[in-house]
This record gives structure tokens, sequence and C-alpha cells, in this order.
């Protein structure tokens, strides 16, 4: 693994080896040190750093100059400030040029250790993420479907292959896990790409209603039909049929569907000639159809007519490798439709995204993103902007094998805040606003801890 290379630049030698000996306490890092800011502008010019940590007051280029330099060469380098004359003024001007963060003199070693640290870890973060999006805009890819798990490269090469054809295709898998993207995807790779891809969800239209949606009707076919209407069927012509949740069409429609299907013809209510479509239907269902065979519910006739080629998708839980690129992909889209400067994540958050059982799947990992890029006014998502179930499920969901790193260390972490939690709440006698402010604790972070280890206040209230 390549050394982070760090610039230490102040005209005070002491304060050089004060940094330098601080640290080198640090793995793998490598230090330069540099007493002549007007030469240290040159090493910026001419080489790669991964953190830049510059005094304010110098001779020669003062520290802001070094930032303003810093930042021409390499707008997402980030650079520490020292000062030991602390204003308002050179701090609001530092951050305007986009200092990472500013310590004052004279300071703690962990303090400077903590910071340096934080800032290499973010950088790490950022480039990891920009390597995601590259991953998720090339490879990865497919249409709008993400993926690089051996289940979805499985997916993705049956949509290549099927599409090339007019066969029917039956999408089956959880409910969120992405089974009209899939029927788009055959649709666009399709030689109908031209013609309309029409969608119905069959559990939303009113039963009595089906079959008009579907096939049409003609003037005066019932009550309130005062004119002719063309059915979705008939929209569909030249296209793609999508029937979202199949399983949910009452027995009659599926017996007049499986005729169109076999026929390629249709018939509008109250009508006596018989219209010829050229249709692919593409019919996706989150039930298991052959339960649903064995319970009178669906016609083992219409099943294996629609089942002619079948595109299974896994569930999120059972594609984890899959996550980090969704994530990837999904921020990026948030933050590109609503306009916001781009977000980072916290290690935090992307060890416990991938942890979470996603019972909603995909749809549920879109919207936890969106509604966190959204709400955040931070540069970093934290677990803070995540529902409290999903950080409480992920903590309590068990690691794969036993013993290692992450279990354990759940297991300490759990350990040290419960026995951490019932001392504050006993020392402040359950006031849960003291409690915040001895632990430094957002009032929302603590009661979501609270919630975890199923403690309430009430109990430590004399």
């Amino acid at each position: 693994m390549a050394k982070a290379r760090i610039l230490v630049v102040d005209d005070e030698e002491g304060m050089l080896e004060v940094c330098a000996d601080t640290l080198s306490k640090l793995p793998d890092i490598e230090i330069i040190l540099e007493q002549n800011s007007r030469r240290a502008a040159e090493h910026l010019a001419s080489e790669g750093f991964d953190l830049v940590i510059a005094d304010i007051r110098m001779p020669g280029l003062n520290g802001v100059e070094v930032l303003r330099v810093a930042r021409q060469h390499d707008p997402n380098l980030p650079v520490l400030m020292l000062t030991a004359f602390p204003s308002v003024e050179t701090a609001v001007e530092s951050m305007k040029l986009g200092a990472a963060d500013y310590i004052i003199k004279p300071f703690l070693p962990d303090d400077l250790r903590a910071t340096v640290r934080r800032l290499l870890e973010e950088k790490h973060l950022r480039e990891e993420h920009r390597l995601l999006r590259r991953q998720v805009e090339r490879v990865y890819s497919f249409d709008e479907i993400v993926g690089k798990s051996a289940a979805m490269q499985a997916v993705f090469e049956t949509i290549q292959r099927v599409a090339e054809t007019d066969a029917d295709v039956l999408i089956v898998g959880e409910t969120g896990t992405g089974k009209e993207l899939v029927a788009r995807s055959i649709h666009r790779r399709s030689r109908r790409k031209d013609g309309p891809f029409v969608p119905v969800d069959c559990g939303a239209v009113p039963e009595d209603l089906l079959e008009s949606e579907f096939f049409g009707h003609e003037r005066g076919a019932f009550t309130g039909a005062h004119t002719r209407s063309l059915g979705l069927l008939e929209f569909a012509n030249k296209g793609t049929f999508f029937l979202d949740e199949i399983g949910d069409l009452p027995l009659q429609l599926q017996s007049k569907l499986l005729r169109v299907l076999q026929e390629r013809k249709i018939r509008r209510v109250g009508g006596k000639e018989e219209i010829g479509v050229d249709v692919r239907v593409v019919a996706a269902t989150a039930r298991d159809l052959r339960d649903e065979i064995r319970g009178g519910r669906f016609r083992s006739e219409f099943y294996y007519r629609i089942n002619v080629v079948r595109i299974e998708l896994p569930p999120l839980r059972e594609r984890e490798e899959d996550i980090p690129l969704l994530i990837a992909h999904f921020v990026a889209r948030y933050v590109r439709e609503m306009g916001k400067d781009p977000v980072n994540l916290d290690p935090e958050v992307m060890e416990v995204l991938p942890r979470y059982p996603w019972p909603g799947n995909v749809r549920e990992l879109q919207n936890v993103l969106k509604r966190a890029i959204a709400m955040t006014r931070q540069k970093v998502l934290s677990l803070d902007d995540l529902p409290d179930e999903v950080v409480i499920q992920a903590g309590d969901r068990p690691t794969a094998g036993r013993g290692g790193f992450f279990h354990l260390r759940a297991q300490r972490m759990a350990a040290f805040e419960q026995e951490y939690l019932v001392n504050l709440l006993h020392a402040c006698q359950g006031d849960v606003s003291r409690a915040a402010r001895e632990a430094q604790l957002p009032r929302g972070t603590l009661y979501r801890l609270l919630k975890k280890h199923t403690l309430t206040p009430e109990e430590f209230r004399s």
C-alpha cells in the first residue's frame, strides 16, 4: 500500500520537529518538512501530496497563500491550517478557499494525529467514491441497473440475449428488486425500442375495469361508455406490454389474456371485430406463481405461456458486494438532481448499510439515501442522517463467521455503550438534555442509543 505523503510548512524549525515527531506515530506516512513557504509552493507545483499542513503566519508566502497555491494545483487536496493567533477573519478566509480544518497552537499531539487521520480517511473515501462512480458508469452499469455480483452479471447476460428475440418474459423477484427496470432494459435493447413501452400495475386497477383497460371498449358497451376507447394492448402495438404484479390478475382475465398471447388478437368490450396486435409481453411478480397455481388462484396454462424466459432477481441481502456501487450511484444521482454540493459518506455509514437486511431491497436503499441527501446540511453523511431502524437493525445483525474483527468490535462497542449510557443517566438523574451536553452528542443520537440499548430515562430519575 502506498504511503500517504504529507507536506508540513512552518517557518519555525521547532514546530516542524514537533509535527514530524507527532505524525511519525501514524502508520504508512511519509512526511516532507519545509521551512521556506516559497519552496513549499514549488513542491506543490511539481509533486503529489495527500495532505498539506501549513502555518498561517509565515514570511514570504503566508499560509492562506500556500492554501491558494495548493488548491490551484489540486482542488481535492486537503489543507490543514495551523495558527497561534486565531481570528474569525482568518478562519473565514481559509474556509472560503477550501481549508479542510484548522488547529490552534499549541496543540495536543493526539489532537493533531486524530485530525490528520480523519482528513486522510476522508480523502481516501472521496477517491474510493469517485472510483466507484467510474465503475458504475462503465463496467457495472446496465442501463439503470447496477451490480457487479455474479447473480447480477447473469441477469445482465440474460437481458442481452432475450432482448434480441421476441420471446415473452417472466421476471421474478421480491418487491423493490428492480423488476420494471429489467423490463424497460429488455425493451430498450430490442427491435421494438422505437415502439411504446406500456406498463400496467395489475393490482392497482379495479377488477371491474381491468377488461376495459386492457382491451378497450366500444361506444355504449356499458353505462358511461359514451365514446369508443382504445385499450392498453392496442397502445402497446409494435412495442412492449409490461404486466407488473401479474399474480394479482383475476382468473377470468387470465383466460382472456392467454388467448391474446396465443393468437395476438383482441376484441374490445362490446365489439365484434377482432383486432390484430403485435406486442411482446413482459410480466413480473413478487409471488411464487406455482404456489398460486396450487391454491387455485392462477391458471397453470397461463403460467406456462408467460414463463418462456424466466429472469430471477436476487434480493439485495444476497448481493452485499453490490451495495457500495449502488450507494455511489444513488448518491451521485440525487446530489445532481437536487443541485447540491458533492457529499461524502462517513466510513461508519459504509460499514452499517451493507449490514442492514434491506427488506425493501434496492428501492428501500434508494429512498434512505434520497432522504438523507435531502435532509443533511453537512458535506459528509453520517449515521445521524440514517433512519434509526436501519442503524439499530444493522448493529444487531451478526457478521459472517465467528470472532471476526467487526463482530468482536461490535460486541465490545455494544458493551461500552451500555455501560457508558447507564453511568451517564445515573450522573444526570435521567435528564436527557443534560446527558446530551455531558456526552457532547446531539439529542437525536442519544435517543437512538438509548432505544438501541432499551434504556428509558425515567428509570434514572430520583
